[in-house]
């Protein structure tokens, strides 16, 4: 009986501890995806340049009534964001789903805006200083 109860208390512990605890990359990934949101509302192009891998991508399957998958590069990208054709709204983040694999990861995403509402499927690679960098991007709008 003794055995039995501290059994159950420590498998009560190690369950608390996993979901409770956060992993520090699970952390990184967080700050790299909020901080990627808040620099495009504020049209912050160079901000949001730090957060992006050089091989950034946004692909965009029959987004806006297209029959076709479009790509965006990271610079065009970023130049729309300099000339306010995208970005400048204030949206809520939601991270509905975060699964790391390595030094890569994905994120399901819900942004939240006055202008739009998209859900985004994000891919992130861990960069050699063990930063975050999003490579994909593959929004779909609510």
């Amino acid at each position: 009986m003794i055995k039995s109860s501290l059994l159950m208390s420590i498998f009560a512990l190690f369950m608390m501890a996993s979901c409770l605890g956060q992993s520090a990359d699970e952390k990184a990934i967080e700050k790299t995806i909020m901080g990627f949101s808040k620099s495009g509302d504020q049209n912050d192009a160079d901000k949001l340049a730090t957060y992006l891998d050089d091989n950034y991508r946004i692909v965009m399957n029959r987004l806006f009534g297209s029959a076709e998958v479009s790509t965006m590069s990271k610079d065009l990208y970023l130049e729309k964001i300099r000339n306010k054709e995208f970005g400048g709204d204030s949206r809520k983040v939601k991270i509905e789903n975060l699964l790391l694999n390595g030094s890569t990861a994905s994120a399901k995403v819900s942004f939240a805006g006055s202008q739009m509402s998209t859900i985004n499927l994000l891919t992130l690679v861990q960069a050699s200083d063990g930063t975050w960098k999003l490579v994909s991007d593959m929004p779909v709008i609510k």
